[in-house]
């Protein structure tokens, strides 16, 4: 099973390296930041599972962070590591989008207790609701289902792929390169013919404006 993936920004670095410790002991995979922009990148370019933020960083700080990721549809949960403690603060932590707040000096193993609970909410949510297409067509993720009114639905594995890709990265952008890296694997000679193919047949399946091109970037997943 793959290890969950965990975006942690925090500047200091003796509790940067305990976190990022504890947390792979722990057996998740972990992209760390010191700054704002830095966890910005990593959050827009990698699928993360869940977000562990830290309030006063260098650049942005934490809370104005977590309102742009939401507005560019970074979706994943999120925990506000601060030692800010007045209701006020507490009010814009939620406000910007976040799941929990954990007031430092916290127990590592209540920060792993809050992220497990939020973790498994997450695979329950998804895996049972799956993400709208179209009307009568769902996709499932976690589990590789695609759903219509009638039944299970069947693709071309490269359709199936690509569907996959963009579900998973949904509201953002997918680099082309990345696109052509998983639909084509070693040997195999990509195509720019068969990639318009594909598109346009997933296109006729959940509606033309449902996958958007970015002209030289990529494709997204378009929010319904």
């Amino acid at each position: 099973m793959k290890k969950a993936t965990l975006l942690l920004l925090e500047d200091d670095p003796t509790l940067h390296d305990i976190l990022t410790e504890f947390l792979e002991e722990a057996d998740f995979e972990v992209l760390g930041a010191i700054e704002a922009q830095e966890a910005a990148d990593l959050a827009y370019e990698n699928e993360c599972d869940l977000l562990l933020l830290d309030v006063k960083v260098p650049g942005q700080n934490g809370f104005d962070l977590l309102k742009s990721l939401r507005q560019r549809g970074v979706a994943a949960p999120a925990i506000f590591l601060t030692s800010l403690n007045d209701v006020s603060d507490l009010s814009r932590g939620f406000e910007a989008g976040c799941d929990d707040y954990l007031r430092k000096p916290f127990e590592l193993q209540e920060l792993l207790i809050r992220i497990d609970a939020l973790l498994k909410r997450r695979f329950y949510h998804r895996s049972e609701e799956g993400i709208v297409l179209c009307e009568g067509v769902r996709f499932f993720p976690e589990s590789n289902r695609l759903e219509g009114a009638d039944g299970p639905m069947t693709l071309p594995p490269k359709e199936f792929a690509l569907l996959k890709l963009l579900s998973e990265h949904r509201s953002r952008v997918v680099p082309k390169e990345l696109v052509i890296d998983r639909l084509w694997g070693l040997g195999e000679e990509p195509s720019e013919m068969s990639l318009r193919t594909h598109l346009k047949n997933l296109r006729k399946l959940i509606g033309k404006d449902r996958i958007e091109t970015v002209r030289g970037i990529g494709y997204r997943l378009a929010p319904e």
